[in-house]
């Protein structure tokens, strides 16, 4: 009798390897993944996109149901990519609660998109074991800030990008609860005018986050005074990016001082080579000229 077969692709060949079945069962049986140490187990889910962590890996078999279900599969959480095809804050807030949940509070990393107050009030309560807090576009308000937020003390990194209701009380709110911060993006929207002039935020980022190294203000509203805040009580500082910030002008002695930054991007860092300088220009002309000839 002809034993069944079965295609299995080998780890180190790029051609599929026929093998009989029996042989298989005999491989699933010198490695029983089902009864791995679920950290282990986690280590290797982790590295499955989180929507099919949660689909697919489940119907495999009970132990990796019960590891997906708890905690070591959701110290790190990166659902940004589904928020942004689904686009609605009550469904982000009821995916974001049911994680943390099965994190049991142990979050190490969120990251979401358009979150709403339900999953910040999760989000605000993991306390010290949160590291990285990544919620852009997201209808956080300052006083959703100020009710909820509790003590992040090792929070180092804070991305609250294009989140149009934070003004800089809010900013300044995380900024006493988050002692840690080492890195903050607040990149907002771009637009090819100026903003009405407001250092707020800037002075607000200088005066409660001072252990920043690395700052993203790109097309921010602040001006000359809150560059100049921030590189006087940001000792650390080494990377700054305000790219499409048009009320800075870095007047006096500021574009030095930035430049000596180890990475500094001026708000006109992108536009610079867009349109060449009038010698080129000549250059390209007089060479369009001649193939014309």
């Amino acid at each position: 009798m002809i034993s069944k077969k079965r295609v299995v692709l080998s780890s180190n060949e790029k051609t599929p390897v026929m093998v009989a079945a029996d042989e298989v069962e005999e491989w699933r049986r010198r490695r029983p993944w089902d009864g791995l140490n679920p950290e282990i187990l986690a280590l290797i889910f982790v590295r499955i996109p989180a929507e099919e962590m949660v689909s697919c890996v489940p119907l495999v078999c009970r132990p990796w149901m019960e590891v997906v279900a708890g905690p070591y599969c959701w110290q790190e959480i990166d659902v940004q990519a589904w928020c942004r095809r689904r686009n609605d804050s009550h469904a982000v807030d009821l995916v974001v609660k049911k994680l943390i949940r099965r994190s049991k509070w142990s979050v190490q990393r969120l990251s979401v998109y358009r979150m709403g107050e339900s999953g910040f009030f999760f989000a605000a309560n993991c306390g010290k074991c949160l590291k990285v807090l990544e919620i852009p576009m997201s209808e956080i308000t300052d006083q959703m800030i100020s009710k909820h937020i509790k003590p992040l003390p090792n929070l180092g990194i804070l991305d609250i990008s294009n989140c149009l209701k934070i003004t800089s009380k809010g900013i300044a709110t995380f900024g006493n609860q988050c002692k840690s911060l080492i890195h903050l993006k607040r990149n907002m929207l771009p637009i090819e005018d100026s903003k009405p002039m407001d250092d707020s935020e800037a002075k607000a980022i200088a005066d409660t986050m001072p252990k920043l190294q690395r700052i993203e203000l790109c097309f921010g509203g602040f001006g000359d005074f809150g560059v100049s805040e921030i590189l006087n009580k940001c000792k650390l500082l080494t990377h700054l990016d305000i790219q499409g910030s048009w009320n800075v002008e870095l007047g006096g002695e500021l574009e030095g001082v930035c430049e000596k930054l180890e990475c500094f991007q001026s708000p006109w860092s992108n536009y610079s080579d867009e349109f060449p300088e009038s010698e080129s220009e000549g250059d390209d002309s007089e060479e369009m000229e001649s193939e014309s000839e």
